[in-house]
């Protein structure tokens, strides 16, 4: 049986994990082993994070709409529910922008919400 070399996918291996860990402090982005647990957890808190940023826009959103529904003196719940009668198809992601971009444009929104009630 031939003699098998693995000195260049072992380096190849580090190498790609040192990469990924450039910018860690300390020995974390230097030693192998330590960059390589740091990396792992690194990537495993991308994943879960890419999955809570998304929660997290939402509740920003729903606490933006919420705030200028109330100015108009309509509860979030209750604008929402008359805006799905009214067939409005504005996504909360909208909505949030309106409130704080356009108030004179939310307005008319919760009034016509209002209305539907």
């Amino acid at each position: 049986m031939t003699r098998v070399k693995r000195g260049n996918v072992a380096r190849k291996r580090r190498k790609k994990i040192l990469k990924l860990a450039k910018g860690f402090r300390g020995s974390h982005s230097t030693l192998f082993r330590t960059a390589n647990q740091q990396v792992m957890k690194a990537l495993r808190s991308a994943y879960r994070d890419r999955k809570k940023r998304k929660r997290d826009f939402r509740r920003l959103w729903i606490v933006r709409i919420n705030a200028a529904s109330r100015q108009h003196g309509i509860s979030y719940s209750q604008l929402m529910g008359s805006l799905k009668k009214a067939n409005v198809g504005l996504n909360r992601k909208m909505l949030a922008q309106m409130a704080v971009l356009d108030p004179a444009g939310f307005s008319k929104v919760a009034e016509m919400a209002a209305q539907s009630k």
